[in-house]
């Protein structure tokens, strides 16, 4: 395309997919045509970046603010490069290496020999003189924590403060991962997939690849004491325009919990998808007071469902709800009695390959029997339907009208798996099938524990409970959208640039102290290197 000197503006612009194996014999089928029979007319949003597509979102989309102006400060994930050494499903087994590897009596030979991962080098990582400094120091095994490496799936992390042990630390992540706040994860623009679950809520501290696309973290409060166990000092992380929000007992929690209940529900993926591809996810905040109070209710509930972490009363705790106390039950062939023998993940849901520096899961088949729900079955889910306040065919829409057993190995299996909580993702990912992957015995290297077994039985209860909420969100998300405030109305600019700058400067400054030496240590090693 040239522009020529003498032209004249272009009136309009038209769009037309042509995409995948068949798009050469789509154009030499339609040479001929008309092009307007052709072209779409689209109209480029300035918020969006002038994107020359076609972009669906709802109409007053542009007058809500984006995430970041509401919750202004957010961090990266943490990305070890080593996950093999530093991270696992046991945290017996992760402590173990951690002990060795600070044991001054294990050479540098033997632990290459055992953990080859930890001793590869890097364009900015020596592992002997990474080795020699923390042996010097001392292991922190205080510092094993939780780690939400995928959805629904936490693990153990060591944290390392100091060196390029862990490739991208987040120095100034760690201090706020306190007792007391929440997260939601989001990203500024998605891959695939933006008409599908992609925010996850958590208490743990984050991998990086959470979600398909480069993880931000964002938190409901700030620790400003800069510690991340002692003396803490939580502050909202709001922006403080909305602080006049805040009134009739509502608090800054309220507020982020709301945000929680939009950004999962179907309809705001559904009407916005498009405009969630591009840029960060904008937020309806409601004029009425009580429908606020509503919706973060919702939140509230939606975030006990979607972090493993958190008790859910009825689906993981107490007594359950009918329709759910069905789902996901460990069984086996004829009925017989499960015992630990009975556990080898065998079905072939995943396998390790050797890819760079290290070892990838990739998933498998496994595998799965369709099938149609049980008499029983049928009548634990119509009292669920009558207890939630819908019909059995509305509950089978959102939870699927078939079911299957999803299988261990050849005789063991969990029954009832509904085929839409099966199919379900967040983040990208096939949540319970990828949480298999990572189990099969090739890749774990033992069966499952009982415990474990029956996490996949909650897993699946957490996910047809989240499921069967998407009505609610998604009246709640209506009723928020009809009469929400503006940009204008809440006070913040349009621009919102500047105030995101300020709060990535305290995001340093309330970092944990210890962030400076580790860039002063590597600055040193760096000079040694020279």
């Amino acid at each position: 395309m040239v522009r020529k000197q003498d032209h004249a503006p272009s009136g309009t612009i038209g769009f037309r997919h042509l995409w995948g194996t068949n798009k050469r014999q789509e154009l030499l089928d339609t040479a001929e045509a008309d092009p307007a029979t052709l072209y779409q007319p689209v109209t480029p949003e300035l918020e969006l970046g002038l994107p020359f597509v076609k972009a669906g979102f709802e109409a007053r989309y542009f007058e809500w603010p984006k995430l970041p102006d509401l919750i202004p400060t957010s961090f990266s994930g943490v990305k070890t490069a080593r996950d093999e050494f530093l991270v696992d499903i046991d945290r017996d087994a992760l402590a173990a290496r951690v002990a060795d590897y600070f044991n001054p009596m294990v050479s540098n030979d033997e632990i290459r020999a055992r953990f080859p991962q930890v001793m590869a080098a890097s364009d900015r990582f020596d592992p002997i003189e990474t080795r020699a400094a923390l042996l010097k120091r001392g292991g922190k095994p205080e510092n094993i924590v939780r780690y939400a490496y995928r959805p629904f799936d936490v693990r153990w992390l060591y944290w390392e403060p100091e060196t390029k042990l862990l490739d991208e630390k987040r120095a100034d992540y760690w201090p706020h991962v306190v007792p007391g706040n929440e997260w939601i994860t989001a990203a500024q623009a998605l891959r695939k997939g933006a008409n599908e679950p992609q925010y996850a809520v958590l208490t743990a501290i984050g991998s990086y690849h959470l979600i398909e696309r480069a993880s931000l973290f964002f938190p409901a409060y700030l620790n400003t004491s800069g510690q991340a166990a002692n003396e803490v000092e939580l502050k909202p992380n709001i922006s403080a325009r909305l602080e006049p929000l805040l009134t009739d007992g509502l608090g800054p929690i309220e507020l982020f919990r709301h945000i929680a209940a939009l950004l999962n529900a179907p309809a705001y993926r559904a009407d916005n998808s498009e405009a969630l591809r591009m840029d960060w996810p904008r937020i309806p905040i409601p004029k009425e007071v009580d429908q606020l109070r509503t919706s973060s209710a919702l939140g509230r509930d939606v975030g006990l469902l979607l972090n493993p972490e958190t008790p859910a009363p009825g689906v993981s705790t107490g007594t359950l709800r009918p329709g759910l106390r069905v789902m996901g039950l460990p069984a086996k062939r004829g009925g017989a009695a499960l015992d630990a023998a009975d556990l080898a993940m065998t079905a072939g849901w995943g396998s390790t390959q050797n890819a760079g520096g290290g070892a990838i899961v990739m998933p498998g088949r496994g595998l799965t029997i369709a099938r149609d729900y049980t008499p029983a079955e049928r009548t634990a889910l119509d009292a669920e339907a009558q207890a939630q306040g819908m019909t059995l065919d509305a509950l089978l829409a959102l939870v699927g009208t078939r079911t299957l057993d999803v299988y261990l190995n050849a005789e063991t299996f969990w029954s009832n798996v509904p085929e839409k909580v099966w199919d379900y993702t967040l983040g990208g990912y096939q949540v319970i099938k990828k949480w298999l992957s990572y189990r099969e015995g090739s890749v774990l290297g033992r069966p499952l524990k009982l415990d474990e077994t029956l996490y996949v039985s909650q897993m699946v209860r957490r996910i047809a409970a989240t499921l069967v909420m998407g009505p609610t969100l998604d009246a709640n998300y209506r009723a928020c959208a009809t009469d929400a405030l503006t940009y204008e109305e809440l006070g913040l600019s349009r621009d919102a640039s500047r105030e995101r700058k300020e709060a990535k400067s305290k995001k340093v400054s309330l970092a944990d102290t210890r962030h400076k030496a580790v860039k002063r240590f590597d600055r040193e090693a760096k000079t040694k290197r020279q």
